[in-house]
């Protein structure tokens, strides 16, 4: 699947986005320039990984014949002095912090929880933002 994202006349930020036969907006904040016609960049990446650990959790329990009625990720974003980071490589400047909260509904045993837990970092979108990535960028003619 290719996505596809388009930038709009007028606000700068505005863009549509579209994968498939899906379709939403992406913006900024007002008070960061945009008109806040939709989701923010790195809101779209915590709902990538967010959802991915979803159904990534959803998909284990019902191997397992988990108890698991449902499952919600919260997270955030931001940036923080990489001294500030106990377990980093990096030691200096900025760097990336997202903090991911798994809420599991379900009577499930502790134990159950704690393999929900271990599987939550095995879906694909967390094992691609801890992994190296290499972006190839291209100049194609405009149509």
């Amino acid at each position: 699947m290719t996505v596809t994202v388009h930038g709009l006349s007028g606000n700068v930020f505005t863009t549509t986005v579209t994968a498939g036969r899906h379709r939403l907006a992406a913006d900024e904040p007002v008070d960061l320039g945009g008109a806040d016609t939709g989701i923010t960049p790195y809101d779209l990446l915590l709902a990538s990984l967010g959802s991915c650990t979803v159904m990534t959790v959803r998909i284990y329990a019902r191997r397992r014949g988990y108890p698991l009625t449902g499952a919600t990720v919260t997270l955030s974003h931001d940036r923080i002095h990489a001294e500030d980071c106990a377990n980093c490589e990096t030691s200096v400047g900025f760097l990336d912090h997202i903090t991911r909260e798994i809420a599991l509904a379900g009577d499930l045993t502790p134990e159950q929880r704690a393999d929900l837990m271990r599987i939550a970092d095995r879906c694909p979108v967390h094992r691609t933002l801890t992994s190296e990535i290499v972006i190839e960028t291209a100049e194609v003619v405009a149509t």
